[in-house]
């Protein structure tokens, strides 16, 4: 009988402790999905408990996002209002501090006005779009190139112009900066358009506009650029593993022809 000569040493299963890797190798955007979307998901419940009267529930989640976010009224989204966000001097009129930033940050809404979203409204379009944009990755990746760092540096841009010049602004204190008439910009388009749109925060001004788009470049910069990554990252354990399995099927095929021929 002639002897074989094969070296290669089957790869062994894959341990018990380490299977939940495996798992998550194979389905980390479905635990991305659920873990981020409950991230974004939290800060809209919090004025959902404030309306149903859970108002423990509601107050801890702004708590919490207040760590996160800015929060100011006059820059987010309003439930179960009479509109969708309120200017500065709407707030004014309604009784809230607008020149005290701690207490104005602090104003969450009330039964009347409606309950404010546990983050700004740049947030929102931020993370939002995050998910969205996931999604859209997910179904269109095969066909998606991928996008450079320089790429990924255009998106983040806007939002670091914008919200630079907003901070600026905010230290001639709030509603006194330049980000809050506009003027430069009602100069530069020759008053075209109503006065609302220059002036103030709220939803369909100048700023409202910028806040959202830029958000939402940002979110489309980082699931454009950092998902391959990431899915290159979670799938090399898996790839290996399909590698390891292939060459063992291989050793197997070639052990059992060398045996077979080397039989009398």
């Amino acid at each position: 009988m002639r002897s074989t000569n094969i070296s290669y040493q089957p790869s062994k299963p894959v341990p018990s402790a380490e299977r939940p890797n495996s798992f998550l190798s194979k389905h980390w955007f479905s635990a991305f999905t659920v873990v981020f979307g409950l991230y974004v998901g939290l800060p809209f419940l919090a004025p959902i408990f404030m309306q149903i009267g859970w108002s423990g529930l509601g107050k801890g989640i702004y708590l919490i996002y207040s760590f996160l976010c800015h929060q100011l009224p006059q820059r987010s989204f309003f439930l179960f209002s009479p509109q969708a966000s309120y200017s500065l001097a709407e707030l004014h009129s309604a009784g809230v501090n607008t020149t005290d930033l701690l207490l104005l940050r602090q104003f969450i809404g009330s039964p009347e006005m409606g309950w404010k979203v546990a983050w700004s409204d740049r947030m929102v379009s931020m993370f939002a779009s995050v998910l969205l944009f996931g999604f859209a990755w997910r179904l269109l990746k095969p066909r998606i190139p991928k996008l450079p760092w320089w790429g990924f540096v255009l998106f983040l841009l806007p939002m670091a112009i914008d919200g630079t010049s907003h901070f600026v602004s905010d230290l001639a204190g709030i509603g006194q900066g330049f980000r809050d008439s506009n003027a430069w910009l009602a100069a530069l388009t020759n008053q075209s358009f109503a006065p609302g749109f220059y002036a103030g925060d709220a939803l369909g001004s100048f700023n409202s506009w910028m806040r959202l788009l830029t958000g939402i470049l940002f979110g489309l910069g980082v699931v454009w650029f950092g998902f391959p990554f990431i899915d290159e990252a979670f799938l090399a354990p898996v790839r290996h593993r399909q590698r390891r399995a292939e060459l063992d099927r291989e050793f197997l095929e070639r052990l059992f022809n060398d045996v077979k021929n080397s039989t009398p």
